[in-house]
């Protein structure tokens, strides 16, 4: 059953709409990432969420209250919305100690001073942060103070948690630690979260469903798995995970790569695309082998060792192919003509 609920939610500054008839249904409960490039609207979308923007059209509900709309007039300032917020900035202040750090959103509203020591201490605990209660924030690490803004916004024992680009400032490693922090949290207390993010390893991780969008409008919304192995479309393939995209030239039942030879042993393209005279042939580089003969040639431009996997760069006519393979797999050498196997060739118009 839905919880959050945006309805033909749209948002301009001056003549750009930033956020275009967003329709969106978040379960009680779900991790529900927004992914796209910079100032495709998810940020805009999460701060309209937050009250932080107001709406130029549509509606905003959580539960069975109305926190904006525009049709009505209404809208519910971000301080009466209680949801736990977290960003990219860690927002701590370094003359309070961690614990006041904690309470100081619970006394400002004046909740009670036995509720607000319980509460603190149980969002403390929760992030392990309790046995540096007292300590302030400046002597914690990047993680920990982050674990700090987690724990704040954990105190007012929101329904939903809000978090843009979290994690973003910190090193790869703690990065990958507080993801599985963050989703223990959340089956703990049970709150659903709306995440902003650039990194798609972290959304895949993370969620239950992802949101890709582009210029402010949805691309798709699905499960990790899907967005990667069936995406919607041209966009949403080359912006989930690492991919090529041939330019493929077709006419009369037959393909070529732009500036190189005839496909062979490619599953063709399906016949609805055969009115285009260009195509984009899309492939994971994971998703290629090298064989002997047959496929279609190339040059080996770089090698390159990437631990479990060598990555190459292969020169297929005018244009350029990514292949990786596991470290332990044959692989041409750099300046070694190659032959190249699709295993799973994507079509799409090439002007999509």
């Amino acid at each position: 059953m839905s919880y959050v609920k945006l309805i033909d939610v749209t948002k301009r500054f001056g003549q750009v709409t930033a956020v275009d008839r967003l329709n969106l249904e978040i379960e009680r409960g779900e991790c529900f990432s927004m992914l796209g490039p910079s100032g495709c609207g998810k940020t805009t979308t999460l701060r309209m969420v937050a009250g932080f923007e107001d709406l130029d059209d549509g509606e905003i509900h959580v539960g069975d209250r109305l926190l904006s709309s525009k049709r009505r007039g209404y809208y519910l300032p971000p301080e009466k919305r209680d949801f736990g917020m977290v960003f990219q900035a860690f927002a701590v202040w370094p003359h309070l100690s961690v614990y006041e750090n904690v309470a100081f959103p619970l006394r400002i509203k004046k909740v009670a001073a036995g509720e607000i020591e319980r509460r603190t201490k149980d969002a403390l605990a929760s992030t392990n942060l309790l046995n540096m209660a007292q300590k302030s924030p400046e002597d914690l690490s990047g993680g920990g103070k982050q674990r700090v803004a987690l724990a704040r916004a954990l105190a007012i024992n929101p329904d939903v948690m809000l978090l843009d680009e979290p994690l973003s400032s910190l090193d790869p490693h703690l990065r990958e630690e507080m993801r599985f922090e963050i989703k223990d949290l959340q089956r703990q207390y049970g709150f659903s979260i709306i995440y902003v993010t650039h990194d798609q390893a972290e959304a895949m991780a993370l969620s239950d469903r992802i949101l890709v969008m582009k210029l402010g409008v949805v691309q798709q919304i699905d499960t990790p798995m899907n967005v990667y192995t069936n995406p919607a479309n041209k966009f949403v393939f080359s912006f989930i995970g690492l991919s090529n995209m041939l330019e493929v030239e077709g006419q009369n039942g037959s393909c070529k790569v732009r500036g190189g030879e005839a496909l062979k042993a490619v599953a063709p393209p399906p016949e609805s695309l055969w009115q285009h005279a260009r195509l984009s042939l899309a492939s994971r580089p994971s998703e290629i082998d090298f064989v002997e003969s047959g496929g279609v040639g190339g040059m080996v431009m770089r090698k390159s060792f990437l631990g479990e996997i060598v990555d190459y760069q292969i020169q297929v006519g005018e244009q350029s192919l990514r292949v990786q393979k596991g470290r332990r797999d044959p692989g041409p050498e750099v300046g070694e003509n190659c032959h190249v196997q699709f295993l799973r060739p994507v079509w799409y118009p090439f002007e999509d």
